[in-house]
């Protein structure tokens, strides 16, 4: 049946609208989708990411909320009020810090910016969960809440023994519990008074002393002997003999015309590998890192977190170590024994001396407790959490081992009590060409068998870690299990 000139023509006219509507429909699929993605998006972000983006520590839109609410308290774990709000008849706010320098690095400031815990809980502190009713009725009479109450992790009188021991020295001194990462005290020295930051600011802020850096996260320093914990570590890795291993110290090693001395010379002699550890012998060690292999040498360093982010909520520096292949003999010897270009803070050695006490595990360091509101009640409870494993317990095992000895016998034997047991590690480490300066440190831990406490101790320009650290970390644990 043949078609009419009509029917020709209404075909045509479909054919012509198919693609069109084809368009269309594709058109209005993507703006389906989009909407779809961007629902999606809104409600991932409101129960996964608001949270945090709200309470983010660098969220400025935080500060809006000091129209309404007055900035809460900072206290101790044991109750010490360490930062307050005092309000004046005419309503002005004054920020109050009651220890002036004792927890400067620490609790920071809270005005010309902020820092310390007064950043990382700034949303906190200008959060108010007071009861219902109070606020509803404050609001009403357009006057303030009072913001809540951050209870940290800091111990008072570990902060203060830390501070009173460190003295007019400039350095750095934490103490952190192994199995929670919680942080009971942090010291940096030269130090300042936040009651007089907005009058001082001037000079703190261009102080040669860099009196606002804070030495516990942001200072590197070469480690010393305290990194002998690493190459020991990686000696044992590639499968070294250690029990039959021997040394003959004669107070210097040489290899290639490139000499390694002990400190001051001191001749060890015949040692095996736990006394060179615990003597800390630098010519037996220089020779250890000539044996060993420099690719997997860093390969540990950078699992051991040098090289590489650290799990803290403080401002920090990033440690450093670098060999490469074919390095030259000095550059490998010093590195083995924690010198060459080596850098590292004094919270990076505290971590990895606790993920050491913590059979291998670390724990992620922490600085908040719990949140209260201003009566007393609990708002919200912080809990630990695993970073992840350093080095297995048999590893961890082993060097607690050589830095218990190190404590028995070795340059640590100041730390010996009847009260608790001990295991650590000092270092000498030279940070000029002048090789009679020197600072010095020490790492370790207390209650060997259930380690309670991580102490590290780090003295700018002091001299020997046996001489000047120790002491400081003695008198940290003796603090600890007075209080306990």
């Amino acid at each position: 049946m043949n078609e009419t000139n009509e029917e020709k023509i209404e075909k045509k006219k479909n054919r012509n609208k198919k693609p069109k509507n084809q368009e269309m429909l594709y058109v209005a699929y993507i703006f389906l989708g989009i909407f779809v993605c961007m629902i999606g998006y809104f409600v991932y972000f409101q129960t996964m990411v608001s949270s945090n983006v709200i309470t983010s520590a660098y969220n400025k839109r935080q500060d809006t909320f000091a129209d309404r609410v007055v900035r809460g308290d900072i206290v101790t774990s044991d109750d010490v009020v360490i930062a307050t709000t005092n309000v004046a008849a005419n309503g002005a706010e004054t920020r109050v810090y009651p220890y002036n320098d004792l927890f400067a690095h620490a609790v920071g400031y809270a005005s010309h910016g902020k820092t310390g815990i007064e950043l990382l809980a700034n949303y906190q502190l200008l959060s108010s969960h007071a009861y219902f009713l109070e606020r509803f009725v404050n609001e009403v009479k357009e006057e303030k809440n009072m913001g809540d109450t951050v209870v940290t992790t800091l111990n008072y009188e570990l902060q203060k023994t830390a501070y009173d021991a460190l003295g007019d020295y400039r350095g750095a001194v934490i103490a952190l519990e192994p199995s929670t990462g919680k942080v009971l005290a942090m010291v940096s020295k030269p130090d300042y008074d936040p009651n007089a930051i907005n009058a001082n600011w001037e000079s703190i802020s261009s102080s040669s002393d860099s009196v606002l850096l804070n030495r516990a996260t942001q200072g590197l320093y070469p480690p010393g002997s305290t990194f002998k914990i690493l190459t020991l570590l990686e000696y044992m890795r590639e499968g070294n003999d250690l029990e039959n291993w021997t040394y003959e110290c004669t107070g210097s090693y040489t290899e290639d015309d490139v000499t390694i001395n002990c400190y001051q010379g001191k001749k060890h002699g015949m040692v095996d590998l736990k006394t060179a550890f615990a003597k800390s012998c630098n010519g037996a060690f220089a020779k250890m890192g000539m044996e060993i292999n420099n690719t997997e040498f860093m390969r540990t360093c950078n699992e051991l977190l040098f090289n590489t982010e650290l799990p803290i909520e403080f401002p920090y520096k990033q440690s450093s170590v670098s060999l490469e292949k074919n390095d030259e003999t000095g550059t490998v010897m010093q590195t083995a024994i924690g010198q060459a270009t080596t850098e590292v803070t004094p919270m990076h050695m505290a971590l990895i001396t606790a993920a050491i006490a913590n059979g291998g595990n670390l724990m992620k360091p922490y600085f908040i407790d719990s949140i209260e509101n201003y009566t007393g009640e609990q708002v919200k409870k912080y809990m630990p959490s695993s970073y992840g494993k350093l080095m297995t317990a048999g590893e961890a095992a082993v060097l607690t081992e050589y830095m218990t000895e190190t404590v028995l016998s070795g340059t640590a034997t100041a730390l010996q009590s009847e009260v608790y047991t001990a295991a650590g590690k000092t270092g000498t480490a030279e940070y000029t060409t002048d090789k009679s300066k020197s600072h010095a440190w020490f790492v370790g831990f207390s209650n060997v068998e259930d380690p309670d406490l991580v102490v590290c101790v780090l003295v700018e320009g002091a001299g020997a870690g046996s001489t000047y650290a120790v002491p400081i970390a003695k008198k940290m644990f003796d603090t600890y299990y007075v209080n306990n």
